[in-house]
């Protein structure tokens, strides 16, 4: 069982004998160490978002979600289709349920698919994912410090804000969550 201090970003409760997100966290400590909790949650099934306040000693029930490995294969107009690499069983997730993860994917990515009660609800990208620079402009003289930001579009076709000494073909670290530059690949 989860406290309200317990949760934090994509933590996944059961509310209701329904599976959430947490998509958004805030905490309000009140006078003699109690606290309020605020989040905004997501329906694993429906898509729903839901604002929730948790206060002090409740408990909140986790989502008793499996995960497996998948292998992005390719999308049409409505959905995105994976693969299991071992079973080579075939799983197909909706454009909302894929929501901004579609950003950072190319085929052939793993990445993991979470299933409640074997229906898939959740695609979980890795934290960082490595992307190649497909454009972006020159520096100009004379700016090529590390505070200087720059737009570049990456091979997803995701544009993202890096420093001014990154060129096209090099190859970025990014922050799927946040969408921020993290590294260039030596």
């Amino acid at each position: 069982m989860y406290g309200p201090t317990d949760l934090k970003k994509n933590t996944l409760i059961t509310l209701d004998g329904q599976p959430y997100k947490v998509v958004e966290y805030s905490q309000k400590v009140m006078g003699r160490g109690g606290s309020i909790v605020n989040v905004k949650v997501k329906n694993l099934i429906t898509g729903a978002l839901l604002p929730k306040t948790f206060k002090g000693q409740e408990k909140i029930e986790p989502a008793e979600v499996t995960t497996r490995k998948v292998q992005y294969l390719y999308r049409d107009d409505e959905k995105f289709y994976f693969m299991d690499p071992e079973s080579f069983e075939q799983y197909e997730l909706s454009a909302d349920m894929v929501g901004d993860s579609k950003d950072f994917m190319k085929d052939g990515d793993e990445m993991e698919i979470q299933f409640y009660n074997g229906t898939p609800i959740n695609l979980v990208l890795p934290k960082n994912i490595w992307l190649v620079v497909t454009y972006t402009e020159n520096a100009v003289k004379g700016d090529t410090t590390s505070s200087v930001m720059k737009d570049a579009t990456l091979e997803t076709g995701v544009v993202i804000k890096v420093p001014a000494f990154i060129k096209e073909g090099d190859i970025v670290s990014v922050d799927t969550d946040t969408y921020a530059y993290r590294e260039r690949k030596k």
